[in-house]
């Protein structure tokens, strides 16, 4: 072709011009533009067609053209057109909406808030001067059907958006997104401006023309895979009634006015509906064990389950639990997830390759980190940065859509983002970069749980003034709060020091948790830390050491297991160690578990017996703390062998020696209070087996939701039950209806006879039948 009706004038000539401007070969060109070399030497001396709008486009950015520069660019590629064109019959968008999964499932929430956006824009007003449109955002980690979503509600749009749906891959996690002018431009041709038209158009007119023409559709327009603010910003209308929606693996939270749907895991039953949708629904109900399985490995993951979908409905002789067992393999896990171009590992590593370097460090760190969720000073100790540091790396990721927010303030990777992360830490950390990193946080939750755990022992307390402390510990109750959130962290740091042989520090921690244990006996670790205790202290030859912590074992497996055998044989245990070690304490906590455990089977010599021997070490020993624990037993002992005066004498002697200025200082707050609960809670049985009415709800109002706060559910029941029966004798009725109730509250954590009398006394006092006699057992 010549230069009268190619590409050899105008275009051809400013091509190389703006090349050699730049000082660049034509291979240098085709390499930063991805167009080959032998078609930019055709275009320049005018042997090719028109070139297509993409190619320019992809010359511009090869070029590093400025707006003007690229508009004037595509004004020559449009002029070389050798003369009027035939109109084509249908002309289609670049940005016709795809086609939508047939076997879409969930999202019914999200859908239902979307749908109203959709209605308020549809009912909106038309023109540029109208009022702007609703716009969402709908963010989400990798995977999790952004896209989908969008796409299934713009397909249900048809009848209330007359002018159509339109979507646009804006590219976000590319190197080079799509700018917004280029958008108008696709849009604006799209909705029929002429590309003649556009070709004059600048910047600023480019956006007016787009906002003249937005303000006048009825349509939706999605705007998908965005990976900023300023792409977006501009594509906002103004005015009229076209909705956009935008999706993007971050939140995208420098945009104003817009609603945010977050996505994140499906639940158990829509995860269930995906694998019945793709694989068949006879198939998984014929396995709903191993489907449960399937869903749980994906982590409920959109994009994870409809791999594992896939496969299994590719591979009709595979059964679930064959899929199951190849996804329950960590390290293969995320190889497995892949079905042709349906990777998992390619979502996430995009999002991961955009990370800047130190944001990419804290990423493969966290993969370290034991449980769901962690606060930001678990991370700040991995990565050896400060706290403000930290919580932007983290916030760098959130923003991402590499991390999701939990309770409280926390984050959690989602489970396998926590793999492709461990994936990434072995192949680019050093092995001894990441055992110091290891090293330093099972350091410092082992150190924090035991200074949180000292709050509530004896001679300790508060513990001493520490600038660089990483979390708060200025009462018990932030050190409570610290125990119970960081449970599944430091109980992990504890087993891998157990594992490593730190026996010293198992034993430490183990200790300072003894005194705080009583106010959450109902987690459920206990035996098997004061299990890993005792070991330590057998393996570090320490009679001493090991009795007490089958001391410790002997309660856990008493009051937190119900193992009453093994319990007396873990303090019998404790009591031939100390007698051995010459340990007269612990030879007085040994008896005060045996006097305890005797007696919660009706075993009462015995249990008086062990009662006395415990007193009188205790008392040689000069342990004030272990003797009032022993002499709330005794009430209940008393009370059992038919001496209620010595039950009620044993207590004010308790009062008293809580009230002993000598004993202000060595008593802590924590054994004050806890002994008082307890000495109460006992006596109260004695004057409820009197018919002492008064004092037995003068004393269970004193110590009423105590007992629940530590989790002890049977005794809190007891507490209400029997402090209702007494308010029924005071013709309290109101009152007393409302403890009934309270029982019944506790559905699922108290024992059934406690809920049938607490029906019957409600049922009582309703009048629907007479009151049956109260059984004040403990």
């Amino acid at each position: 072709m010549g230069s009268g009706g190619g590409l050899a004038g105008p275009f051809g000539r400013l091509l190389r011009e703006l090349r050699q401007d730049r000082r660049l070969t034509i291979e240098e060109l085709a390499e930063a533009s991805g167009v080959s070399g032998r078609a930019i030497g055709d275009m320049e001396r005018g042997r090719s067609r028109r070139p297509h709008r993409g190619t320019v486009t992809a010359l511009a950015q090869g070029l590093e053209l400025d707006e003007p520069a690229h508009a004037r660019l595509l004004a020559a590629a449009r002029a070389a057109r050798p003369g009027p064109q035939r109109p084509e019959a249908v002309k289609v968008s670049p940005h016709t909406l795809p086609r939508g999964v047939r076997d879409f499932v969930g999202r019914q929430g999200e859908l239902a808030e979307l749908r109203a956006l959709a209605r308020e824009a549809a009912e909106g007003e038309e023109g540029r001067d109208a009022p702007a449109p609703p716009a969402a955002v709908v963010w989400g980690p990798p995977g999790s059907g952004k896209t989908t979503l969008a796409v299934r509600l713009a397909e249900g749009l048809a009848s209330s958006c007359p002018d159509g749906a339109f979507l646009v891959d804006m590219r976000g996690l590319d190197e080079r997104p799509l700018p917004a002018d280029q958008v108008l431009a696709g849009l604006l041709g799209s909705w029929g401006v002429p590309d003649a038209e556009l070709a004059g158009l600048g910047a600023e007119e480019l956006l007016a023309r787009y906002r003249e023409l937005s303000a006048r559709l009825r349509a939706v327009l999605v705007l998908d895979n965005a990976g900023s603010e300023d792409q977006i910003r501009p594509l906002l209308p103004r005015g009229g009634r076209l909705l956009v929606v935008v999706t993007s693996r971050r939140t995208l939270a420098g945009l104003e006015g817009v609603r945010r749907v977050e996505l994140g895991a499906l639940t158990r039953q829509e995860s269930a509906a995906l694998l019945r949708a793709v694989v068949g629904t006879g198939r998984v109900d014929a396995e709903p064990a191993a489907a449960n399985v399937v869903t749980e490995l994906c982590g409920h993951l959109p994009l994870a389950l409809r791999v594992a979908a896939n496969w299994a409905a590719t591979r009709t002789s595979w059964s679930l639990r064959r899929l199951a067992d190849r996804l329950a393999d960590e390290d293969r896990r995320l190889d497995a997830l892949s079905a042709g171009d349906l990777r998992v590992n390619s979502a996430f590593a995009l999002s991961y390759s955009r990370l800047a370097p130190e944001a990419a460090r804290m990423f493969r760190l966290l993969s370290l980190v034991p449980g769901g969720d962690f606060g930001v000073p678990p991370a700040a100790v991995l990565a050896g940065v400060s706290l403000p540091e930290a919580e932007d790396l983290l916030e760098e990721l959130l923003e991402a859509g590499l991390l999701m927010t939990a309770r409280q303030d926390r984050y959690r990777l989602h489970d396998l983002l926590r793999l492709y992360a461990a994936s990434r830490h072995r192949a680019e950390d050093a092995a001894a970069g990441s055992l110091a990193a290891r090293s330093r946080l099972r350091d410092w939750l082992l150190g924090t749980a035991v200074l949180a755990g000292r709050w509530y022992e004896p001679d300790y307390g508060m513990p001493p003034a520490e600038p660089g402390r990483l979390v708060a510990l200025d009462d018990r109750e932030q050190a409570a709060r610290w125990i119970r959130i960081e449970g599944v962290s430091w109980l992990a740091a504890f087993r891998e020091a157990a594992a490593e042989g730190e026996h010293t520090r198992v034993a430490e921690v183990a200790e300072a948790m003894h005194w705080f244990s009583d106010h959450w006996v109902s987690w459920g670790h206990w035996v098997e830390v004061y299990e890993r205790a005792a070991a330590a202290g057998a393996a570090l030859g320490d009679a001493g050491l090991e009795a007490t912590h089958r001391n410790y074992l002997a309660w856990a497996y008493w009051a937190c297991a119900r193992r009453h055998d093994e319990a007396v044989d873990a303090a019998l245990c404790a009591l031939r160690l100390a007698e051995g070690a010459g340990d007269t304490l612990q030879q007085a906590w040994a008896h005060a578990y045996l006097g305890w455990l005797r007696d919660a089977v009706d075993d009462l010599p015995p249990a008086a017996d062990h009662y006395r021997r415990a007193m009188r070490l205790f008392t040689a020993a000069d342990d004030v703390n272990g003797y009032l624990q022993v002499s709330c037993g005794v009430i209940r002992l008393m009370r059992a062998t038919g001496r209620p005066q010595e039950a009620v004498e044993t207590y004010r002697g308790i009062v008293e020696t809580l009230a002993d200025p000598r004993h202000r200082d060595r008593i802590p707050p924590n054994v004050r209070d806890f002994t008082t609960l307890s000495a109460v809670y006992s006596v109260s049985f004695v004057h409820l087996d009197r018919g002492d009415w008064q004092e037995a709800a003068d004393a269970l109002r004193g110590i009423r939701g105590q007992f629940d706060a530590c989790g002890w559910h049977k005794q809190a029941s007891k507490v209400h039950l029997h402090l209702a029966h007494a308010l029924t004798h005071l013709g309290e009725r109101a009152e007393a209806a409302a403890e009934y109730r309270a029982v019944l509250w506790l559905e699922g954590l108290v024992p059934a006879e406690v809920r049938e009398d607490a029906r019957a006394g409600l049922a009582a006092l309703s009048g629907a039948r007479p009151a049956p006699p109260p059984r004040f057992t403990l």
